[in-house]
């Protein structure tokens, strides 16, 4: 790594987008992975459809008041 960098020809805030959305991936384990692979391939959805709609559905479950345990 140099010592000095030369910014005299940067633009500030060239990429600064102030509204965007950042999705962050979400890495699962393997035996988690293959599990929803191939429940999704059974099914015939998308792996992150069927994710999602999987978590909508604990979502709900929590918000009646019961909990899940990790």
């Amino acid at each position: 790594m140099r010592k000095e960098y030369d910014f005299s020809k940067g633009v500030r805030g060239k990429f600064y987008r102030p509204n965007v959305e950042l999705n962050l991936p979400v890495y699962l384990e393997p035996d988690i992975a293959k599990f929803v692979g191939e429940l999704a391939r059974r099914n015939e959805l998308p792996i992150e459809l069927l994710v999602n709609n999987w978590l909508r559905k604990e979502m709900a479950f929590i918000k009646t008041g019961m909990s899940i345990t990790p």
